[in-house]
């Protein structure tokens, strides 16, 4: 079991009780979500300004790539309704 796991199923236990003991085991769950919230934080690293190009030039890729697919796909889907609304017009 994760170090956070036992936290976490330790802070509950304590709250597992009446009201009162509830409320005073808040200031201590606080305490063990702050802490944990810092010590996930160590963990977090900025990208590089090479990696956020890098990122940014595939999505701009990836959305002139999608909006080409839907823009022929649209044009088809268009070209046969027009057709089929031509086709039973004349009939």
């Amino acid at each position: 079991m994760a170090v956070e796991t036992k936290k976490m199923a330790n802070s509950l236990a304590a709250a597992g009780g009446s009201f009162g003991d509830q409320i005073k085991s808040w200031p201590e769950r606080i305490r063990t979500f702050y802490n944990d919230v810092r010590t996930e934080m160590r963990k977090v690293t900025a990208p590089s300004w090479k990696e956020v190009r890098a990122t940014t030039t595939v999505v701009v890729i990836t959305v002139f790539i999608f909006a080409l697919y839907f823009a022929v796909i649209d044009y088809f889907i268009q070209s046969g309704v027009t057709y089929l609304f031509n086709y039973f017009k004349s009939h």
